[in-house]
This record gives C-alpha cells, sequence and structure tokens, in this order.
C-alpha cells in the first residue's frame, strides 16, 4: 500500500475514498491526533496512512533557506530533501518564482504530493514597512494595527509567503532586553487587544484566502522577563504571576483563533519551553482549547541540550510528547539533537511512539489544509500579484500616516514644535541620512537603501521653502566594534573617517548658520532587537556629546530621538527643549518625522513602556504592587525605611501612556451611571474632555482600576480600558466606558479567576500617572 505513487497533488485532494480505504487498513499509521471536529480529519488520516516514517518525520522539518538572521543553523541539499518527502516547510524565502519553483518539486516530484508551507518574519510589514512593534503600539490604535497586518499579510502573500512568526506578545518590563521592540511593551491588558488585532489583521478569518497569512504567535511564554535583561537567559516567576501579568496576550491571540504557536527560547518551572508539557499541552490546548500546531524557535530543540536536559534522543523525545510539532532549523548534520536526525531512534528506542509522531503530523497536514494548500499549492504564487500590490504608493501613503502617529512628543517647551516651513534648520546627526536604519529591527523584506532618511523627507516636505543645511556630527558610538554589532544585517552607517573634533566643528559652524537645530541622534536600528541586550540604556556617548555641544551655541534644538527601547534620558529632557520619540518609523520614516516636525500631524502617541530615571530602576513598570512601607504620594522626597532609593527618585522619568501634544486637553469630573453593581451588572463611567488648545488632536483616554483588598495583593492601578479620539479645538467630547464584572477579575491563589467583591478607586486621565479617587463596590 505504502508504493502508491500520486504525482500531483489533485489526486490527493480528490482521491480521498481510495486513501480513506488505505488508511483504515493501515492500523499502526492511523492518527487519533486531530480534535473530533477538525473538518479535515478524514483526509489527514488518509494520508497518513500512506506515509512513510521517513516522510511523517519530513512534515515535521522546518529548514532555513535564503538569508539566515539568527542561530547557528543552515540547511543543505534542500531540494533532494523535498523530493524525499523530508522538509514540510520553508523560511526565508521571499521570491514567488522561487518559491513556485520549490513548491512545484514538492507537488509534482515527491512521492505523495504534500505541498510546502513558507514562512518568514514578517514582524511589521513586508516591503511596505510600518514602525517597530513598539512603536506601533504607542499609537494605540487598534484599527490602525489591525490594518498595518493586513497589509503586510497582503504585500507577503503576493510574493509567495503563507506563514508569518508573528505577532510577538511577549510582556516586557525590563528595556535592557533588546527584544522589547518587538513587542507592544508592559501591560497586558493593552498587549491583549494589540495581540487579537494582530492576528485579525494577518487572518482575516479566512486563512484560506491567498491574501491573508497564518499568524504565529511567540513566544510562547514569558521570554520577555529573561533574567538581568540578557536575551535567552533564564526566566523564573510564580505561577500566580505568570497568568495575572504575563499570559493575557498570549490567550488573547489563541482566544482570537491563531492559527500556530512558537515556543519560546527560557525554561518556565524549570523546563525548557520547548519541551515544556505543562505549557505546551496542559495549558494551551487543554485548558485555553488551543488545536493549531506549535513550532519551535530556531534551533529550538537543540538548545535543549546546552540547557541540560540530556542527548539528542531526550531532548526530541521530550519536545515531541510536551506538544512541539514542527522542529525550525533542526536538519542541519551539524545539529543531531533534531527531529530530522534523532526522532527516529528515539522510536526505536521506545522513547516516544508511533501515535505522538501522528499526532504532530495531523497538525501540520491540517494547517496546510486551512491554507487551502491542497486545493491550489500555487496560490500563493503570482508574479503579477507580487508586481502590482507590494509597495504600492497606496501602502507607502499608509505607512507614512501610521509613522507619524505612532510618534511619541516627550518634550516641547515653550511651543518650539511644530517648526515654520521658513527659515534655515540645521539637520545634524549621524541618523540624518541613514535610510538604511529608519524601518529598524527585523525588517528582513524591507528594500533599506529605498527607505525615506530624515534628510530625503524633509527635503520632500519643505521643497525651497526652507534652507536645509546638513552635518553628520558623530559617528554613532566612540566604540568602532560596538557601532559594527548595532549596525548590521545591511544597516551600516559608513563610519566617517575624520576625527570626532573635526565632525563635530563641522556641525557647529552648520549650527551657527541656523535658526534651528534638529538633532538626529539615538539607537542605530541593530541596536535593539534579538541578542541586543543592553546594560547601559543611554544615549551613546558620542551622540549625547554632540548633542549637548549644539545645545550650548544657544540656537533651539530638536532632538528628533531614534530607539527600539525605553532609554535614560534625564539629561536631555532636563536640557533639550524639544523631544520627539520616532522610535523607528518604517519604510516612509522621514517623511512620518517631516509631518510631524511641521504640524501636518499632531503628534498622538503615547508611551507603552516606561522610561526610567536610570538603569538601576529596572525592572521598573507603572502596574507594580505595593510594599508593607510604600513611600506614600511624594514620591520625590526620601524617607528612611520606605520603599525608596537613596540616589534617585522613585517615580519614572516618563511614565506609561504619556505623550504630549501641539495642543493640550483638560479633562472635566469622572461621573458613574452608580456606585455599585452586582457580580451581572455593568457601571457607566464617563468624563467631558475639551481641547483647550489651539489645533485640532487626538487624545488617549486611559482608564485605570484598583482593587483595594483582595485575596492576593493587587496592583496599585491596572489598565482596563481606552479610547482614542479626535477633539478639534474648542470642543468637548463625552469619553465613556462600560465596566462588567470581567474587568474586575484576576487569578487568584489557586489560579481561579474571580472578581471578588469589595470597593474598587477608579480614574480616567492622559496617562498611568492619574490619581484614583473615585469608587464604586462590586456586591456579593
Amino acid at each position: 500500500m505504502t508504493t502508491l505513487k500520486l504525482t500531483n497533488i489533485k489526486s490527493l485532494a480528490i482521491g480521498f475514498g481510495l486513501l480513506t480505504a488505505i488508511s483504515c487498513n493501515t492500523n499502526s499509521n492511523k492518527t487519533t491526533s486531530a480534535k473530533s471536529d477538525n473538518p479535515y480529519q478524514t483526509k489527514v488520516d488518509s494520508i497518513i496512512g500512506l506515509m512513510t516514517l521517513d516522510e511523517k518525520i519530513g512534515q515535521l522539518n522546518l529548514p532555513a533557506t535564503g538569508p539566515i538572521t539568527t542561530g547557528a543553523s543552515k540547511s543543505t541539499d534542500v531540494v533532494k530533501k523535498i523530493e524525499d518527502g523530508k522538509i514540510g516547510g520553508l523560511f526565508n524565502i521571499k521570491d514567488p518564482k522561487n518559491i513556485y519553483d520549490v513548491q512545484k518539486i514538492a507537488v509534482e516530484k515527491s512521492r505523495l504530493g504534500i505541498p510546502l508551507i513558507f514562512g518568514m518574519d514578517v514582524i511589521h510589514g513586508f516591503k511596505t514597512t510600518f514602525p517597530i512593534p513598539l512603536g506601533l503600539s504607542a499609537s494605540w490604535d487598534m484599527e490602525m494595527i489591525e490594518k498595518t497586518a493586513q497589509i503586510a499579510a497582503n504585500e507577503a502573500s503576493a510574493n509567495g509567503i503563507n506563514w508569518t512568526f508573528s505577532p510577538m506578545v511577549d510582556i516586557s518590563r525590563d528595556p535592557r532586553w533588546g527584544r522589547v521592540s518587538e513587542g507592544n511593551g508592559e501591560d497586558p491588558f493593552l498587549g491583549s487587544a494589540i495581540a487579537r488585532a494582530m492576528v485579525r489583521g494577518y487572518q482575516q478569518d479566512d486563512m484560506a484566502a491567498n491574501n491573508t497569512l497564518m499568524s504565529c504567535v511567540k513566544h510562547f511564554a514569558l521570554y520577555g522577563a529573561p533574567e538581568a535583561g540578557r536575551d535567552y537567559n533564564t526566566v523564573d516567576m510564580s505561577r500566580i504571576r505568570m497568568y495575572n501579568e504575563y499570559l493575557a496576550p498570549y490567550k488573547a491571540a489563541v482566544d482570537e483563533g491563531v492559527g500556530s504557536v512558537m515556543a519560546s527560547f527560557n525554561e518556565i518551572d524549570g523546563v525548557p519551553a520547548t519541551g515544556n508539557k505543562w505549557l505546551l499541552t496542559d495549558l494551551l490546548r487543554d485548558d485555553w482549547g488551543f488545536d493549531g500546531f506549535v513550532v519551535s524557535d530556531y534551533t529550538g530543540i537543540y538548545e535543549m541540550r546546552a540547557h541540560g536536559m540530556g542527548d539528542e534522543y531526550d531532548v526530541t523525545s521530550l519536545a515531541l510528547k510536551a506538544g512541539l510539532d514542527m522542529d525550525m532549523a533542526g536538519d542541519s548534520p551539524n545539529i543531531k539533537a533534531s527531529f530530522t536526525h534523532a526522532l527516529k531512534g528515539a522510536l526505536d528506542q521506545g522513547r516516544i511512539s508511533m501515535e505522538d509522531i501522528d499526532t504532530a503530523v495531523a497538525r501540520v497536514l491540517t494547517a496546510k489544509y486551512q491554507l487551502g494548500l491542497f486545493d491550489d499549492p500555487y496560490k500563493y504564487c503570482s508574479e503579477e500579484r507580487a508586481k502590482n500590490e507590494t509597495y504600492t504608493q497606496e501602502n507607502r501613503d499608509y505607512a507614512r500616516l501610521v509613522g507619524a502617529e505612532s510618534s511619541v512628543l516627550l518634550k516641547n517647551d515653550n511651543q518650539l514644535l511644530p517648526l515654520k516651513k521658513s527659515g534655515t534648520i540645521a539637520v545634524i546627526g549621524p541618523l540624518a541620512k541613514a535610510n538604511s536604519n529608519m524601518a529598524g529591527t527585523w525588517s528582513v523584506s524591507t528594500d533599506h537603501q529605498s527607505s525615506i532618511s530624515v534628510w530625503d523627507g524633509l527635503q520632500q516636505t519643505v521643497g525651497n521653502d526652507v534652507n536645509l543645511l546638513y552635518a553628520k556630527g558623530s559617528n554613532v558610538d566612540y566604540d568602532l566594534d560596538l557601532e559594527k554589532r548595532a549596525t548590521m544585517f545591511g544597516k551600516d552607517i559608513p563610519r566617517d573617517g575624520r576625527t570626532d573634533q573635526q565632525m563635530l566643528n563641522e556641525a557647529l559652524a552648520i549650527a551657527k548658520k541656523s535658526d534651528v537645530i534638529v538633532a538626529t541622534i539615538g539607537e542605530s536600528a541593530e541596536f535593539s532587537g534579538e541578542s541586543s541586550s543592553r546594560t547601559d540604556l543611554g544615549i551613546p556617548q558620542v551622540q549625547k556629546d554632540l548633542l549637548q555641544a549644539l545645545l550650548k551655541t544657544g540656537k533651539p534644538v530638536v532632538l528628533v530621538l531614534f530607539t527600539g527601547r525605553p532609554l535614560t534620558l534625564v539629561e536631555e529632557s532636563e536640557t533639550v527643549p524639544a523631544i520627539l520619540n520616532v522610535w523607528f518609523p518604517g519604510s516612509e520614516a522621514g517623511l512620518s518625522i517631516s509631518d510631524v516636525l511641521f504640524g501636518d500631524v499632531n503628534p498622538s502617541g503615547k508611551l507603552t513602556a516606561t522610561f526610567p530615571r536610570n538603569v538601576g530602576q529596572v525592572p521598573l513598570f507603572y502596574n507594580h504592587k505595593n510594599t508593607g512601607r510604600p513611600l506614600g504620594n511624594d514620591e520625590g522626597h526620601f524617607e528612611k525605611f520606605k520603599t525608596n532609593y537613596l540616589d534617585v527618585r522613585n517615580e519614572p522619568l516618563y511614565p506609561f501612556g504619556y505623550g504630549l501634544s501641539y495642543t493640550t486637553f483638560e479633562y472635566g469630573e469622572l461621573k458613574l451611571d452608580k456606585t455599585s453593581m452586582s457580580q451581572n451588572d455593568t457601571i457607566n463611567v464617563s468624563v467631558d474632555i475639551t481641547n483647550t488648545g489651539d489645533y485640532d488632536g487626538k487624545e488617549v483616554a486611559q482608564l485605570y482600576i484598583r482593587d483595594l483588598v483582595g485575596s492576593v495583593t493587587r496592583p496599585v492601578k491596572e489598565l482596563k480600558g481606552f479610547q482614542k479620539v479626535f477633539i478639534k479645538k474648542g470642543e468637548t467630547v463625552t469619553v465613556t466606558f462600560k465596566i462588567s464584572v470581567e474587568d474586575l477579575k484576576f487569578y487568584n491563589s489557586n489560579l481561579d479567576f474571580v472578581a471578588e467583591p469589595g470597593e474598587f478607586l477608579i480614574a480616567i486621565g492622559t496617562n498611568s500617572d492619574v490619581a484614583l479617587k473615585n469608587s464604586f463596590k462590586l456586591l456579593d
């Protein structure tokens, strides 16, 4: 039976009567892994019934091809492996013609003709690149975030991709960790909303459409809380903290129907996530009801050996039985601890069963059915679509808007911003013409040389109306080796051959000729991102020296800050009159920044991660718990035997939710339609917000609640709602939130999700630094 030759995918798609009969007579190969309500169950079982052991293991194999951006593995002999049915999918290929040719090999030359799945790190856009995720989250605009994912899915699918390793929803409170740039900040409520928006954007409730992608939520779980902020490091926390502070965004993605999940590198309760049965089966599948497939991170199975989990047979058995279905980048000859190399031996040794293998294979095949690959394996390989629907002017215009909407105005003394489109502006700094750095980290499909730099954006925006002058001013860092590490992957900023003093002298000469200085400084693109942990969160010293020298000229200075993480900016906040945090705005960066600088867009971004005063405060986040000796309301005042530092104030430099506008907003009195509610009731909370300034603008009204008494200690405040509203100058709008018992629930010491009767404080404000004065009661 197993020698049956199926020469193309159509024979699999229409010949299921025969396939089912064959599989029924092949009891040892019958799978019971997929859920009984899986509409593809019979078809999947039929295919598995025809497969050899090597072909089954092949479906679990996801080698990397094309450019390798992380890890230590590279696949070889890919074509031969595809012909032999030993590969289930590929990633890092993005050309539709190339993908078509590779898919043709799988469908027409392999024994069973099973199509491949093609994945890529489409993180914040495909060729049209949007702000880095941390910047995108600062928009607080779920409709906008969903649309960016939808555009990314359309472009990527037009180029042959059908699976994205996004969204990354890891909660992080430690900006030393470089991958904070790839997430949505520190808050589980906001992070959950963004997770849902991203999954909707990618999948659009129809993964079989040719313009959507299967989403893969990552990194499951807790990856954003490594000790010392060092990437890949140990994570250790209580279950109650996991449930209340870290797990919610992953669950939100699962509830939204995400098709796949990626296991994280870190350990949980002493067991690496890649082989953690409690995480991948008990929690993810049994408790949350996830029915997709789980893929490892890059060489994740192999890396369990370094964790001390045993030899190649130990770790592969551990991963498979834990619920891991696909092995990413584990098929290279130098990596023996992988499904490809060790699963057969583990089966021979009785460490795993054929049913364990069939379970994983069934999940991968089901995903391919969900994507419609069995009906049309070439559906994503349209060169015409790739040409007509990628990096379109419409998409670029939207990226320009999103970049502007994500910018956060941190300071604006004496209304220095917006700038006038007249006079002479000096554009100074190593990032002014660094077009290759505008998209930020994890922009693997971006044409970096086509990205619009600040200099180019200003020129396009103001034309001949403004006299623009330029000087680089400094290199990215005094340390050449550090600068090389921070400008990797095609994001080099050519090192200037002049001395630091010569560059500074040129900048000062240019500055003296100007009416205002735009200083474009901060992190380069790879200063943050994977494996880019930092112990110093300040602007690189050479750029700080440049900035302070420019300030001494007496000319007004606008700091256009590039960063992929919260930075320590105490000196800058005290000396620079205007600071605009632009993160890394994407492929249209220069135009986005120009729009904000000149007031064509009024900034409305709000921070989603707390900015500390110094690295010694880290981890620092707004929804912390009180100690038994809280400092009280006067945080700037030192008091012995209270929870404070000797050498710095406790409060952050910029709190969660912070962001200014060119206009001003005044909040009225908070109103509740009742002061108590039952378990089945709701309370409406409203506030009037008036635009008291001179510009139309958008404001993010944020609702915070505190549970005063609980069976376990509760945070000092928690975000439970937000609305981004447009208010014309001089106008007042009423913002209303509806509070239900679901908003008051938390996980208690038994990990039951409960809302406990008692008193709750509440406030609506412009950021998390808002006093919770009003209250209501939840009744029994």
